[in-house]
């Protein structure tokens, strides 16, 4: 099987996040700045049970396009579930954690990576 590039993955985890109604998605190219991953994709979750259903259906998302799981951690506490996938690694926060930590001023010297999702109307379509 072809590897998915970093962009490709972050652009379907994207995809899965929002179709279970993540907010606020932003991807960061960290490849020139990290030795271990590329690219991250956050999210955020409006509730803990929320952030659990986005980790999960970006986790089935990733490993239906063949890319597996490395690592998954806060599985199941519902405030900030890091999956590592090599290439890309995806948080989903919930809203106040997002907030609190604040990775993307950790990260705003990194370019944005461009996402491209259905409007409001298909994501409800897609929930």
């Amino acid at each position: 099987m072809e590897k998915v590039g970093a962009h490709t993955q972050v652009q379907q985890a994207a995809e899965a996040a929002w179709a279970k109604n993540a907010d606020d998605l932003v991807a960061i190219d960290v490849s020139s700045r990290l030795p271990l991953t590329d690219a991250f994709l956050l999210a955020s979750g409006s509730s803990e049970r929320n952030v659990l259903a986005i980790a999960d259906a970006v986790d089935e998302r990733m490993s239906a396009s063949g890319v597996p799981l490395k690592r998954r951690e806060g599985r199941g506490q519902g405030r900030w579930e890091l999956l590592d996938f090599g290439d890309v690694v995806v948080h989903v926060f919930h809203q106040e954690d997002r907030a609190y930590y604040g990775l993307e001023r950790l990260w705003r010297d990194c370019p944005a990576i461009p996402l491209e999702l259905a409007d409001d109307a298909g994501r409800a379509a897609a929930s």
